[in-house]
């Protein structure tokens, strides 16, 4: 079929809308509600109005929902679209509170950007016609919520119902003082929030941020009188580099090292390392379930170990499915066992008064700052990890202190001390890594005499759900998945619970892509489209490590030795375990999902 744009005649098919041939053509229309990467198109701000032009008159549709028709005569720019285009920004900005130069999206405002393509003077428009109750909600943990900067887009309604699965965000109130909220309550009051942020990924304005704490950095890095532990997430080095408009899943693994130093960190540290010793407990968990199974000879019937290094998903399990916490790992995240032993291991090795460090964490997660500030992880009231930075307040910190990251030169970790990684380690940055480390460290506890192929494809690449079978001598076949997306693993907890699991091992992480696509990543309209470019460069770091096993670590192996003594032991749980508590608001349950029926196992891994 043949439509024409401003007067061009152009091919497409009826199940195009006018937007998507648009932009198929290179012609430009203003949005905001709509978002390709979610499919999301409710027209609700209409911003893309064009004219549909017919033999006798002629009207304003929206592009981004309305389909082409064949024939149909379409303009972009005539004055009454630009007018009309111009009055739908002046009605947003006069329900806006426009106070930009504070606000968490200045100079990345999508409102901002449309009022300039849109040619809007918005001097003496902010507020004005605003009949919302002003609220700024700061009760959630990391994240922020000013109604005043909603521009009722449902972007977020829409990743956290149909994306995550968790519907947390509910559109409330109608007319003039609708606005999304969080079941009337304030947002650290839900009971359905894990904390993740991909609403404020989505989000548009500033309506939905993540707080922000480089202030509290800064004050760290000044004072003389403290010693600050800044340890990096394996996602940061991969995710940072699109916040800075860099290439999508660039390793500025060196440059962010420098930068640290030069903002005044006494010790540059890598998770990594920490994750190492993670898959060490979590390893030797596993194995220790397997062994009482075979003793009693259930292996058959797996009593199911889900992984527990995301705290997202820590908070899900908690809020909706409390009676599944038996079966999460007690091992405590990287981040968490790094935040401990730093205060108590390294403070011994290095001669440091453990009072006077302050564990500061780079995270590409939002729930990371949550997780940091449980009463587990903390020792007479003073927590392990003392602040929590995402991908997007380091970016800003090095923008306010002036570090061009990426014209600066790379420096290396300070020490081998709780610096030194695995390429095991390094795929925690996404899904299926945290698997794929545990079974090259599964295979040598369980017995197998050869090493397992370097890169395991059944638990690689972005499918939401992936399942493998691993062979071993001392237990026979293992079945293994694994999940991101909150709304992907419900059918697995749903046959779990009903005792049908055949899995002996799941791991799961509630972002997409898993921590590279954390909500403390790179926001806007890419969102998701360049997970494949970050996982693609965690792989390329894991071939390129010569240290491939967490087990294999020397700094680990010194750890046991000289420290902990043993995998899983008295001190081991002392410090790098802990246990979950229910926090669910009773509900039904709901029925076994028909996605359970869809679940096949798409690989396996043989020895």
């Amino acid at each position: 079929m043949k439509v024409f744009i401003d007067n061009q005649a152009i091919e497409c098919s009826e199940k195009d809308t006018i937007l998507e041939v648009c932009r198929r053509q290179g012609v430009h229309i203003p949005t905001l509600c709509e978002f390709a990467a979610l499919n999301h198109r409710p027209g609700t701000c209409r911003m893309c109005l064009v004219e549909v032009k017919g033999d006798k008159d002629s009207s304003l549709v929206t592009a981004c929902n309305t389909y082409v028709k064949n024939n149909m005569r379409i303009d972009t720019r005539s004055s009454r679209v630009r007018n009309a285009r111009k009055l739908q920004a002046q009605l947003l900005f006069a329900d806006h509170c426009e106070q930009c130069s504070s606000c968490s999206r200045h100079g990345n405002c999508e409102l901002q950007k449309v009022a300039d393509e849109v040619g809007l003077n918005c001097q003496g428009l902010s507020g004005r016609l605003n009949t919302r109750e002003s609220v700024l909600d700061t009760s959630m943990l990391g994240l922020v919520f000013d109604s005043q900067k909603c521009i009722r887009c449902m972007r977020c309604v829409e990743v956290c119902r149909n994306v995550q699965g968790v519907g947390a965000i509910t559109f409330e109130g109608n007319s003039c003082v609708a606005s999304v909220g969080f079941d009337g309550k304030l947002w650290g009051d839900s009971d359905r929030c894990v904390q993740c942020g991909q609403c404020t990924l989505v989000c548009p304005t500033g309506a939905l941020s993540v707080r922000d704490e480089t202030d509290l950095a800064l004050r760290f890095f000044a004072d003389s009188r403290v010693t600050t532990v800044v340890q990096m997430a394996p996602a940061v080095r991969v995710a940072l580099a699109e916040v800075l408009g860099a290439a999508p899943g660039k390793n500025l693994q060196g440059q962010i090292v420098a930068g640290l130093k030069k903002l005044g960190a006494d010790f540059v540290c890598d998770t990594l390392w920490a994750a190492d010793v993670t898959i060490v407990e979590e390893g030797t968990e596993l194995f220790e379930r397997l062994q009482k199974a075979r003793e009693a000879g259930t292996l058959g019937s797996p009593d199911t170990m889900f992984t527990s290094c995301c705290p997202g998903w820590i908070n899900h399990m908690e809020k909706a499915h409390p009676d599944l916490l038996p079966h999460l790992s007690s091992t405590r995240s990287p981040q968490a066992i790094f935040g401990a032993l730093a205060k108590i291991w390294m403070a011994r090795e290095k001669g440091i008064d453990a009072r006077r460090i302050r564990v500061i964490s780079i995270m590409p997660c939002t729930a990371k700052k949550g997780e940091a500030a449980r009463d587990q992880l903390a020792r007479d009231g003073v927590p392990d990890v003392d602040l929590v930075l995402t991908v997007r307040e380091l970016a800003r910190l090095f923008k306010r202190e002036g570090i061009d990251i990426l014209d600066i030169e790379p420096q290396d970790f300070d020490s081998a001390f709780m610096t030194e990684g695995s390429g095991a380690a390094q795929l925690f940055a996404t899904t299926g890594g945290v698997m794929e480390a545990a079974l090259r460290t599964l295979a040598v506890l369980s017995g197998t005499s050869e090493p397992l192929p370097l890169e395991l494809t059944p638990v690689r690449g972005l499918e939401g759900v992936k399942e493998a079978e691993l062979s071993t001598e001392l237990f026979g076949t293992l079945r293994v998945a694994v999940v991101y997306g909150l709304k992907n693993v419900q059918p697995l907890l749903d046959i779990v619970r009903a005792g049908r699991s055949p899995w002996h091992f799941v791991e799961v992480m509630a972002c997409p892509g898993g921590c590279i696509g954390g909500g403390g990543t790179a926001k806007g309209p890419m969102w998701t489209q360049t997970l494949s470019q970050r996982q693609e460069s965690v792989y390329a770091i894991d071939r390129k490590i010569k240290l491939h096993n967490s087990h294999d670590n020397p700094d680990v192996i010194r750890l046991y030795k000289e420290f902990l003594l043993k995998p899983n032991g008295e001190l081991s749980h002392e410090l790098l375990h802990c246990t979950y508590r229910n926090r669910k608001v009773e509900k039904p349950l709901k029925r076994f999902s028909e996605l359970e029926k869809q679940l096949t196992l798409v690989g396996k891994v043989e020895k």
